[in-house]
């Protein structure tokens, strides 16, 4: 770099190849120079050092400039959304600065220094073992990556209700035909899925749930209180585990609810009413989805109902290892189109009866995620690392973006194992679940 020229200087033609005439947002640079964006901007992204540069060198694409974000060597400050939004509306997903771009990016590299030794990766970056995806022990350190980080930073993320899955902001006495509300409390709004779920599965005192995937407990514990089921929660995060057991006993419901260190698979030999999989499924994988429908399946009584609540995609989609989300949110994470899902139901030998749409109200979830977060940032860096809640901060605000403009999807798919003579005692309409 010439002695006279600024960072921003030297940047700004790699700007104009990405975004054209001029960026979507402000940038700032090490040196304090800025290349403004052209009208109002959301925010300003700050590239605080050259390691940013050479996470990007080395890492070209999504992973690197993960890096660079996790790290701290690049930043948004601003309207987070706003900004992630203008970034993908700027730069589509299949966008490319080609050959002759890559060049020029590499020359500005060296001009600024960033073309040194190639930068270690954030600790915080998961490394999947070798060999086969979905095996009981890679899923166990996939799970053990994502869950066991403290349970007093998700009590900060998700609120009193600990539970980490869509919730469902209907107001009070609204039939469920509305749209999403906003006003609705996350807690308000996590009550009404549990009890939409247990509604979907018919539960009545005695009835016996399984709870795959249990997580800290909450559905398990709503099951139990509000309907009076008996109840069977599995989970492989030991962490989830130990505060579900304390969650049940505070409840004063250990004689309806045990929960259990325990993968899907080592279940059998058991019967139950009705299975709740909620948030699970993307953990499964493509490979194992008959596998885990067999299983679930052979665990239902007739007439027995599961309801399989997931993220989905359409046309289905492995989450890539060079990914920001494979590599720092949800190693071998799957997201399947929820056709997928009905047909692997179907062939387990469940009938659907009912495929229910919940994605607006995932991306209000994950913005109260994302407001508790921000709101008790100092707590959270202090629970879990600086590097940590930048994550979950950048991952929970783009997959809310995901779920407003349809990339993503979540489906409730109900599904119940008919007797002999193919009676499913169902309720003739959905007004008994409202």
């Amino acid at each position: 770099m010439g002695s006279d020229a600024t960072v921003a200087e030297t940047f700004r033609p790699l700007l104009r190849l990405a975004f054209g005439a001029s960026p979507p947002l402000n940038f700032e640079f090490w040196d304090g120079s800025r290349a403004p964006a052209a009208g109002q901007s959301p925010g300003t992204l700050r590239i605080r050092s050259k390691d940013a540069l050479a996470h990007m060198v080395w890492a070209p694409g999504e992973l690197g400039l993960g890096r660079a974000f996790v790290s701290g060597s690049a930043d948004l400050d601003g309207d987070l959304f706003a900004m992630l939004r203008a970034l993908q509306t700027a730069v589509p997903g299949n966008a490319r600065l080609g050959a002759a771009g890559a060049v020029r990016a590499l020359g500005a590299a060296g001009r600024l220094g960033a073309l040194g030794r190639r930068p270690e990766p954030p600790r915080e970056e998961a490394r999947p073992r070798r060999g086969r995806a979905h095996t009981r022990a890679r899923d166990a350190a996939a799970i053990s990556h994502h869950y066991d980080v403290g349970n007093d930073f998700y009590n900060l993320v998700l609120g009193p209700s600990m539970t980490y899955s869509c919730a469902r902001f209907t107001a009070p006495h609204d039939d469920g035909t509305g749209p999403a509300d906003p006003a609705v409390s996350l807690a308000d709004a996590q009550r009404a899925k549990h009890d939409l779920i247990c509604r979907k599965l018919g539960l009545t005192p005695g009835l016996r749930l399984l709870d795959v995937g249990c997580g800290w407990g909450s559905m398990a514990i709503h099951a139990a209180a509000t309907y009076g089921a008996q109840v069977v929660g599995v989970t492989i995060s030991r962490e989830q585990a130990d505060l579900a057991r304390r969650r049940v006993a505070e409840a004063g419901l250990s004689a309806n609810v045990e929960i259990r260190l325990a993968d899907y698979r080592d279940l059998g030999g058991e019967h139950f009413d009705a299975i709740s999989s909620i948030g699970m499924f993307e953990h499964v994988g493509s490979e194992r989805a008959a596998e885990y429908f067999d299983t679930l399946r052979a665990l239902l009584r007739p007439r027995g109902r599961l309801l399989n609540h997931a993220i989905s995609a359409r046309g289905g989609s492995k989450i890539p290892p060079r990914s920001f989300i494979g590599r720092y949110v949800f190693p071998d994470g799957e997201l399947r189109d929820v056709g997928e899902v009905v047909l692997a139901m179907e062939r387990a030998g469940f009938e659907v009866r009912d495929v229910e749409s919940l994605r607006e109200h995932y991306a209000l979830t994950l913005r109260a995620w994302v407001a508790n977060l921000e709101r008790d940032w100092p707590a959270a860096v202090a629970l879990v690392g600086e590097g940590r809640a930048r994550i979950w901060r950048i991952y929970m605000a783009a997959s809310a973006l995901g779920f407003e403009d349809g990339g993503l999807g979540l489906h409730q798919v109900l599904g119940v194992v008919p007797d002999e003579h193919g009676g499913a005692g169902l309720p003739g309409t959905r007004r008994a679940w409202g």
